[in-house]
């Protein structure tokens, strides 16, 4: 997939205009380059990923971007900080191809919702219906969806876009609100 193909995947998910969005799991930046076209101008992204060799990939294409992008090298499933972010400072959560690596994917989603703004968005990707395997070890089905985001506080999340998967199956969009 590359950007156009991300970008079309989250339009119906990431509202156009100005925000402040962290992109977790952003590997060499697919998804932090669609968000960057996005949200536009005087934006800024936090993208994040454990793999320090992506992430640098990632600072080389940045150059160009509309938005302002900080990476940080972090695991999810432990606890850490982005530069300059406070609770309530994220407008969204980006979270792509990314959940069904964590084993507590409630509780990730749970510690990172605190940096949402009332109201700020998660926006998830995933492959719906698809069983469990070295690439994808902790599935979330699109059924299942519901009861994670509830599990971190968020309304009900809408499953607002699919899309055939290069890897095979489909991947789901879903995003919700945190309450």
């Amino acid at each position: 997939m590359d950007a156009r193909e991300a970008e079309r995947l989250i339009a119906a998910a990431v509202p156009a205009g100005r925000g402040t969005w962290a992109d977790l799991g952003a590997g060499d930046g697919t998804f932090t380059r669609a968000l960057s076209a996005r949200l536009g101008p005087g934006s800024r992204i936090y993208s994040v990923d454990r793999d320090a060799r992506a992430l640098k990939t990632l600072e080389r294409a940045v150059a160009g971007l509309e938005a302002q992008v900080t990476t940080a090298v972090a695991d999810l499933e432990k606890a850490f900080a982005l530069p300059g972010v406070t609770d309530g400072a994220l407008d969204g959560l980006l979270l792509a191809n990314t959940l069904h690596f964590l084993r507590d994917a409630a509780g990730v989603l749970r510690r990172l919702a605190t940096w949402l703004r009332p109201g700020g968005l998660a926006v998830v990707i995933e492959y719906d219906q698809r069983t469990r395997s070295r690439w994808v070890p902790y599935p979330i089905e699109a059924s299942e969806v519901a009861a994670l985001f509830a599990s971190a506080g968020f309304a009900a999340p809408r499953v607002v876009a699919r899309a055939p998967s290069a890897f095979g199956g489909e991947l789901y969009v879903a995003a919700g609100a945190k309450g």
